[in-house]
């Protein structure tokens, strides 16, 4: 009995010996990713940011006093973490948002951290320093600023405001040096530090410039308050419209008669002083051209109706321009595209084309027999003009250019390279005004066959697809270039003309508002492309000319297109030379009415002015407003025997 209370004995006393060998919790390790924390409150040095925090003790711990007993600081201020036991032994704790940068971090282990059986930790601060961190841009807000889906922003405010956040605080001291602001104007800027000096509010001290591109850039001299380094970045924006006028507000009737005035100095004031005749293009020197003169002659009818010039004026002017007609040189009663104003010749228009131009001959026709039209019989003067446009009418052989009855219009022909041009004149196109004239002639007329298999490719013009919602009965996808529903119906009446293709008139307004609707989609992003900014045809370019159209959309706007429109499509034309003439003002105004185009994205304004986008924009506003050319031109018996010839119902 004695000896087994003896070794009861024992036995307690090596287990009370062995309870007091481990008398408390001891953390064994500390670490930041792979980086060891030294144990002695010696500081770790250099520890990236996204690193977390691994603390391994020597017995499993109470889950329900790790959250509280873990604390973690970094020059004093307290930071958000997350701490999860990743096993029994091992806490690992999380920064939210990441270690601060280029900073002093303590991380406490509090007295109230416990093991499973109770065994307290007496405490410890553990200490190290980061890495001072990349300083980077989160995220930009521009104050009313539209983001297109390439990424480009337009509709910036002019009051310029733009909010920048940072991943650091910034250092206020090196703002004014590290941020700037290009473009066509350069206003001081004002920074204000917002949520923890995160964010950078810059403003402008003045409304910057509208519908214009700028820059906004920050260098690398911008740094963190904690010496964070920065890379550099910048970002291009437009600026909105600006909503005052650029020019003192008009009627819409007056603005529509300034609009005409202007233009027509383009035909009356820059006219060709030898022959009268419209030059190619504001810098063309001698080179007139014969479509664009045909516009001049019956921008001189509006010219006389509207009072910009008087009848007498007017008379002479053609006077001149057809006896010059009568002598320049003409290809079986066709005259060339280019012809030298002084001297009457041919002025090649290419290589191969130094002779008859069918479809410039016809635009030029149609002028003259417009004029033919308003002309009075009964005045001497004007009774040998009559006579003289019906003598330079009948002399054009529309047959000849069937190239032997081929079954199609030939578009050039040349005395010296014969048809080598071989461009069939088929449709659709602008030319439906050449086979009208040609099924017309007294002299020289065309069968109908060549109307349906030249022109119609019998059938093969007809469309009958919708875009955007809108179904368009002829021609390409899209409609093409809006020179299409302009040219051929400067005299030729769209309102009720009607053949077995199609109804001209909607035709021409469907291509209208095609031609619209895709300003609105804007499917390639192009800066400033809304309502009332919208118009694509035939035009100057940034890079030199091109028959711009939805399909062909490089950017450009060219004013000819919507307000050549204006009949067919009042409202939406009405809406793009409000926006013209008062949002765009002299950027695009000049002395002959609107330059020729211009491209919103790259601030790219054109100086130019050509006859054949000056003359539809005269005209066709005159249609709109009285119908007066194509009433004239609609008179003419012989051009209603040839569309009676072709088919067509007009009445």
């Amino acid at each position: 009995m004695k000896l087994l209370l003896f070794c009861l004995g024992l036995l307690f006393l090596f287990t009370a010996c062995r309870e007091d060998e481990n008398p408390e919790l001891l953390l064994l390790e500390a670490s930041v990713g792979n980086l060891e924390i030294p144990l002695d409150g010696t500081v770790l040095e250099q520890v990236p940011l996204d690193r977390t925090i691994s603390l391994r003790f020597s017995e499993n711990l109470d889950p329900a006093t790790v959250a509280g007993s873990i604390r973690l600081s970094a020059e004093g201020q307290a930071l958000q973490i997350n701490t999860n036991l990743a096993s029994g032994q091992t806490i690992a704790v999380q920064a939210l948002g990441g270690l601060q940068s280029g900073q002093i971090h303590q991380l406490e282990i509090l007295s109230s951290l416990k093991s499973t059986r109770g065994t307290g930790y007496v405490g410890k601060t553990l200490s190290f320093s980061t890495q001072s961190g990349a300083l980077t841009v989160e995220s930009v807000t521009f104050s009313g600023g539209e983001t297109l889906p390439n990424g480009r922003i337009q509709n910036v405010n002019l009051a310029f405001e733009a909010q920048l956040n940072f991943n650091f605080p910034l250092d206020p001291n090196n703002l004014q040096s590290a941020v700037k602001l290009t473009g066509p104007d350069s206003p001081v800027l004002t920074f204000e530090l917002l949520e923890n000096q995160k964010t950078l509010r810059i403003r402008s001290s003045t409304p910057l410039l509208d519908l214009s591109k700028f820059r906004l850039q920050l260098t690398e001299a911008l740094s963190g308050a904690n010496g964070e380094k920065f890379s550099g970045w910048e970002q291009e924006f437009y600026t909105a419209v600006d909503p005052d006028p650029k020019f003192p507000v008009l009627s819409d009737e007056a603005l529509l008669t300034k609009v005409q005035e202007y233009t027509f100095r383009y035909f009356w004031d820059f006219a060709h002083p030898a022959s009268g005749m419209a030059r190619e293009r504001i810098t063309s020197g001698n080179t007139v051209t014969a479509g664009g003169s045909g516009f001049g002659l019956m921008a001189l009818i509006v010219g006389v109706d509207r009072g910009f010039i008087t009848r007498a004026q007017a008379i002479a002017r053609w006077t001149q321009i057809i006896g010059f007609l009568e002598t320049a040189d003409r290809f079986h009663g066709a005259w060339p595209h280019w012809i030298n104003g002084e001297t009457g010749k041919t002025i090649p228009f290419s290589a191969k084309d130094n002779g008859g131009d069918l479809v410039e001959t016809a635009l030029l026709v149609q002028g003259l027999l417009t004029v033919q039209a308003y002309l009075d019989p009964s005045v001497g003067a004007e009774k040998s003009l009559i006579d003289k446009i019906t003598t330079l009418w009948q002399e054009v052989e529309w047959d000849w250019y069937t190239k032997n009855d081929s079954g199609v219009l030939y578009w050039h022909w040349s005395p010296d390279f014969g048809w080598e041009m071989n461009l069939p004149i088929s449709g659709y196109n602008e030319s439906l005004i050449v086979y009208v004239l040609a099924a017309s002639s007294p002299t020289h007329p065309i069968a109908k066959s060549t109307y349906d298999q030249g022109w119609a490719k019998n059938g093969g013009i007809k469309n009958g697809k919708s875009f955007y919602g809108k179904t368009l009965p002829l021609g390409v996808d899209y409609g093409g270039p809006l020179f299409f529903s302009h040219y051929s119906f400067l005299g030729l009446d769209p309102r009720k003309l009607r053949d077995q293709y199609a109804d001209y008139w909607e035709q021409n307004v469907q291509h209208s508002l095609i031609n619209q609707a895709h300003a609105v989609a804007n499917p390639k992003s192009f800066v400033g492309y809304s309502e009332a900014n919208w118009g694509f045809t035939a035009s100057d370019n940034q890079q030199g000319y091109s028959a711009h159209s939805p399909s062909n959309d490089l950017g450009v706007i060219t004013p000819t297109a919507a307000l050549s429109s204006f009949p067919y499509t009042p409202v939406e034309s009405l809406s793009a030379l409000r926006f013209f003439y008062y949002s765009l003002g002299d950027r695009i105004w000049g002395e002959y009415g609107f330059h020729d185009a211009y491209n919103l994205t790259d601030s790219w304004y054109a100086d130019s002015y050509l006859a054949i986008d000056q003359g539809p924009i005269i005209l066709m506003i005159e249609n709109h407003r009285s119908a007066l050319l194509w009433e004239l031109f609609m008179k003419n018996t012989e051009v209603k025997a040839g569309l009676d010839r072709l088919g067509f119902s007009y009445q």
